[in-house]
């Protein structure tokens, strides 16, 4: 299984300057530590060929949410739901994503 995390730097608010920088650096520290370190398992042998991709970013609360994006079966999501409520990850309820390339948006 291949398993990307990716840090949506954009959210629904718009922190304080220097505070977004910080931010920032912390969201993507997060979206590599998840997806080298804490879902490796999930690139092992015995698992679907398939993707696993996760959008990671923050609510208004600063607290950092997740999302899976594409369909993965159910042990895989309970697994990640399990995971990332470990590591105080809340669920994003609700993504939309434009996607400029595209020209669509990407939803949870």
């Amino acid at each position: 299984m291949t398993v990307t995390v990716l840090a949506i730097l954009e959210t629904d608010f718009v922190p304080q300057k220097s505070l977004a920088k910080v931010m920032n650096d912390r969201l993507q520290r997060a979206a590599k530590e998840l997806e080298k370190v804490h879902l490796k398992p999930l690139s092992g042998q015995g698992f679907s060929p398939d993707d696993l991709v996760i959008y990671i970013s923050y609510n208004s609360k600063y607290k950092i949410r997740y999302c899976i994006v594409n369909d993965v079966p159910a042990d895989i999501q309970y697994f990640v739901a399990e995971l990332c409520g470990r590591l105080g990850y809340i669920l994003w309820k609700r993504v939309v994503v434009e996607v400029a390339d595209f020209d669509k948006h990407l939803e949870c």
